[in-house]
């Protein structure tokens, strides 16, 4: 049995997950956990997304009866993994992102080398639904710096991470009281308990799309990126500026934060 698999959450996009999947190249040694979120106008075929992949290990499915959320669908995930599954690594994938080269063996080798650090990520290349280039993406490196930095924002794009399946019985699973940003509260509980990285690479390629959950709902997530940090405070520069800033971008129109980030990357 192979040391990581993959957890991809699924919700009416076949299309995307067949394409994620088959984006994984065909040396990586992975299984892969696929958890449909109750999809009802777009179900996925298993042997489709079984025919896309293309590397060293198995693909299991997961059934939700209702759409309830991507934090349930993760949970019943990660649940899963720890009850049935003996894996050292857990590593994470949104359906219409891709990974880029030998993006699982590099972060395990990482891991493995650092045994002191227990999540890793990596830099990421945004592009539109149409697969066209938009900005470049550069994570902080270092454990402090990313502590430090996450009271402005997540210091992980979720479908980069791969973290230690030991944490799990120290963090708990993703919250489920911080809607549209349980990836940021779970990630804040990570980097508080452990020392963790980002590599300085570009292992995936995301899909920046105008229905997402970081677009569609983002007064709902920036309000609760703020109540995480508002968990997290303390009377600091980056608490401070951290919840100063959030409050400024939950008023400012998504248009300009667009822009800026294309100007920045």
């Amino acid at each position: 049995m192979n040391k990581a698999i993959l957890l991809i959450p699924h919700y009416n996009n076949p299309e995307g997950l067949i394409a994620s999947v088959g984006s994984i190249d065909r040396s990586e040694q992975i299984d892969v956990l696929v958890v449909d979120d109750g999809s009802v106008k777009n179900k996925l075929t298993e042997q489709d997304v079984i025919s896309a992949f293309t590397g060293n290990g198995e693909v299991y499915f997961i059934y939700l009866e209702e759409n309830s959320g991507i934090e349930h669908a993760l949970n019943r995930g990660l649940q899963y993994i720890i009850d049935g599954k003996k894996y050292k690594y857990i590593a994470r994938l949104d359906s219409g992102d891709y990974c880029l080269g030998k993006r699982f063996a590099i972060q395990q080798e990482f891991l493995e080398i650092n045994p002191d650090i227990k999540m890793v990520g990596s830099n990421v290349i945004a592009a539109d639904t149409n697969g066209n280039f938009l900005y470049n993406i550069i994570m902080p490196e270092k454990t402090r710096e990313i502590r430090n930095k996450m009271f402005l924002n997540a210091m992980f794009i979720h479908p980069t991470v791969m973290f230690c399946t030991d944490i799990l019985p120290q963090t708990g699973l993703y919250p489920v009281n911080r809607k549209s940003a349980e990836d940021y509260a779970f990630f804040f509980i990570i980097s508080n308990k452990f020392k963790t990285a980002n590599i300085q690479q570009f292992l995936v390629k995301i899909e920046i799309n105008p229905s997402g959950i970081s677009i569609s709902r983002r007064k709902q997530q920036v309000g609760s990126r703020i109540k995480v940090i508002q968990d997290n405070f303390y009377f600091g520069f980056y608490p401070l500026y951290g919840l100063a800033r959030n409050i400024l971008l939950y008023i400012m129109p998504n248009s300009i934060i667009q822009f800026l980030k294309r100007k920045k990357g």
